[in-house]
């Protein structure tokens, strides 16, 4: 038995739907730092067909979050609900003197992620975000290369993000209903990724966002933006839920433009499967694959390690919810904009959070 094992955290899951079973089936046993000794939902259905798909026995499975504490004494809860239950469930885990870990967004305002970020810091738990896109070699190489200016100072960026995910004729999913499926459930990564990758907090945003209404969807499932990093970096983003082009991997199609050349990278392939690409290509010359770091675990795993061991050396997480402020600020700057249709200002909104 490792070290790893022998103190492994305890992990209670809340939300075990489609994508919460998927977590504690295949992402939870990667990690050997975690031990999950309860899961919660409030769906009897959703916790046999857990059962059905896994070990999980049913003694482990609770109705409430109170029951499985009070049950299985955790260290940590690990929220992996749809959004409208991200918030409550994070504030209950953390009265009860627990570390949380959420899915993103972790609140769906602005002033909600600032109280309970708030609240982890007055009873000094571990608050993080999963924004999973991070913990991928081909984003970490971006950033990487943008700190170290190989091609001089980065000046602009185009993003493309296109799935084909129309309703018509198929069956309306979980995110068709949503006010705003692209900003909110899908732009929020690219946006994070923008942030490891600058380097700094975007200054103003200015947003389209629109449905055709044969698309299926809700909300806005279309949008375009133009991002303002302080004068020096402008950013191009166009997303799509309906897109009838090629589908890019999750991350989207990033070209970064510098003063002597250009690097292009994807990121984030389909179920986990690492599908990173990083080609640089001088000015004039002939564009060549870069290396890409090997990571013991990617995606989930690795934000669920990265959890782990911010809780076990009593740090503050990479992305903790003090930082994501900074994304959720960005998606409320965006999703305002789009509202207003005219440029926003990101800063007011971090201002008003104190990041």
């Amino acid at each position: 038995m490792t070290k790893d094992t022998e103190n492994r955290l305890r992990v209670v899951q809340v939300g075990l739907g489609t994508w919460g079973r998927d977590w504690a089936r295949l992402v939870v046993p990667e990690v050997v730092e975690v031990e999950l000794v309860g899961c919660v939902d409030s769906d009897p259905l959703a916790l046999a067909t857990l059962q059905e798909l896994s070990s999980i026995s049913p003694e482990q499975c609770f109705a409430s979050l109170n029951d499985a504490l009070e049950a299985t004494k955790p260290q940590a809860v690990l929220v992996t609900t749809t959004l409208p239950t991200h918030a409550p469930l994070t504030q209950a885990a953390l009265k009860a003197g627990m570390h949380v870990l959420v899915e993103k967004p972790f609140a769906d305002t602005l002033e909600c992620a600032q109280e309970l970020v708030d609240l982890a810091a007055a009873k000094a738990l571990t608050l993080m975000v999963s924004q999973n896109y991070r913990c991928f070699p081909a984003s970490r190489t971006a950033a990487r290369l943008v700190k170290e200016a190989p091609l001089g100072r980065l000046h602009q960026i185009s993003i493309d993000f296109r799935q084909n995910d129309a309703a018509p004729p198929n069956r309306r999913r979980r995110h068709h209903f949503e006010a705003q499926p692209l900003l909110v459930d899908m732009s929020i990564h690219h946006f994070d990724l923008l942030r490891l990758v600058v380097g700094r907090e975007p200054e103003s945003i200015y947003c389209n966002a629109w449905n055709p209404d044969w698309s299926g969807y809700d909300g806005p499932c279309v949008a375009i933006a133009s991002l303002d990093f302080g004068g020096d970096v402008m950013v191009s983003y166009r997303g799509s839920w309906i897109s009838a082009g090629p589908s890019t991997p999750w991350a989207g199609e990033w070209r970064m433009d510098f003063e002597q050349g250009e690097i292009f990278w994807t990121s984030r392939g389909e179920d986990n499967v690492l599908n990173d690409r990083v080609i640089l290509r001088p000015r004039g010359g002939s564009p060549r694959p870069m290396s890409l770091p090997g990571m013991s675990r990617i995606d989930r795993a690795g934000t669920l390690t990265e959890f782990a061991s911010a809780v076990r050396g009593s740090r503050e997480a990479e992305t903790s919810g003090r930082d994501n402020l900074g994304t959720i600020a960005m998606v409320a700057a965006a999703v305002e904009s789009a509202t207003r249709r005219e440029p926003v200002q990101v800063r007011r909104f971090r201002q008003q959070s104190a990041v």
